[in-house]
């Protein structure tokens, strides 16, 4: 089964599609998303304020009165069925991530650090690709579950990246408190 790759920006974005990880192609034509997203959130009310139109142009959409919305509320009505699309397999495979798999974390970003003295803590740019075991899988997902903002998704990967990455589990920098992550250009998982 092909891996899962999602993008998550520093941006507040929550990335992009897990669409390695569907095993069929969510629904193509207009109004075949649009009757996907009424059957998901129950009401053209709630669609629309999904997709910041009005419920009148949810109905249009749904009847086929209009067949081309402008690029922007394609953007979201393809974003919006995708971050529904099948979430069995997306709970399935944080499941085997978070017990067996682990989850690889690769980024592009500024690493600083807290460092005794006469070592150098000046923030710097790193590119870095570090599998981290099932149990910060979970933390991972747990906190992603529970809502958690983009700075305490930061703030986890950091404290993981400090322990996997930077102290190698405790067999080197040992005098190394705190690490943080800023000017994120990308950071993709991959379980």
């Amino acid at each position: 089964m092909p891996s899962t790759r999602r993008r998550w920006c520093g941006s507040g974005r929550s990335g992009r599609a897990d669409r390695e990880g569907f095993t069929r192609e969510p629904p193509q034509g207009l109004q075949a998303r649009i009757n996907y997203l009424l059957k998901q959130l129950g009401t053209a009310k709630a669609v629309a304020t999904e997709l910041g139109v009005t419920p009148d142009s949810v109905n249009r959409y749904r009847r086929g009165a209009r067949k081309h919305p402008p690029k922007e509320i394609a953007a979201r009505i393809d974003a919006a069925v995708r971050a529904r699309w099948q979430p069995g397999v997306r709970k399935r495979r944080r499941r085997r991530a978070a017990a067996t798999g682990g989850i690889t974390v690769e980024t592009r970003a500024r690493f600083g650090y807290t460092a005794p003295v006469g070592t150098t803590d000046d923030g710097r740019f790193r590119r870095l690709t570090v599998h981290l075991p099932p149990a910060y899988a979970r933390r991972l997902f747990d906190a992603k579950e529970t809502g958690a903002s983009d700075q305490q998704m930061r703030e986890i990967v950091a404290e993981e990246f400090k322990e996997i990455y930077f102290q190698d589990n405790g067999n080197r920098a040992m005098g190394l408190s705190d690490v943080a992550i800023s000017d994120i250009d990308y950071l993709d998982l991959d379980y």
